[in-house]
């Protein structure tokens, strides 16, 4: 008898109203509805359990990459390596697995956490995946070449090579119908 008086004691005492009902979820155990809902959706419409996903369709639904045929192209050129091996696009992804994808001069790492068909928003997207990728370098702080003074009125000639001598070392065109 006495260790159910101790349970009940402590079930009792749970830093709610004092009248024993439930005080709610915690802020920490709050989820957004719409969030909740969007990843219902996703699981739903994922493939059902032991079936596996195109690698090139898995990055384009966990938004990696913008369009599917993109992914298909960056697999075919040797971009996307699964497991530290490279993989065709219709390579099958399975949970667990580790994916670097190569873009834009950046090396993307994340884990596979969830396997989905659907392009899904990015909240959602982003609970599919663990990222372990490197922060991304910082920007390079260039001047902007050929900004003039408002008001100083048209660029004469020598006004005009210097600018487009400017440009040329920043490693931008000169005119757009230029040489």
């Amino acid at each position: 008898m006495a260790s159910q008086d101790a349970d009940e004691d402590t079930t009792r005492d749970t830093g709610g109203t004092g009248d024993g009902a439930d005080p709610g979820p915690r802020a920490a155990d709050a989820v957004d509805p719409k969030v909740a809902a969007a990843v219902a959706a996703a699981e739903a419409a994922g493939p059902a359990s032991g079936e596996t996903v195109r690698i090139d369709s898995w990055i384009w639904a966990v938004r990696l990459i913008k369009t599917r045929s993109l992914g298909a192209t960056a697999c075919r050129g040797g971009h996307v390596h699964v497991n530290g091996e490279r993989v065709k696009p219709a390579y099958s992804v399975r949970v667990g697995d580790e994916v670097r994808l190569r873009q834009e001069g950046r090396e993307r790492v994340v884990i596979v956490k969830r396997l989905i068909r659907k392009r899904v928003g990015a909240p959602v997207a982003q609970q599919c995946y663990i990222d372990n990728s490197p922060p991304p370098p910082p920007r390079e702080a260039v001047a902007p070449a050929g900004l003039r003074d408002p008001g100083t009125g048209r660029p004469t000639k020598r006004d005009r090579r210097e600018l487009e001598r400017l440009r040329a070392l920043n490693g931008l065109r000169g005119r757009p119908g230029g040489q």
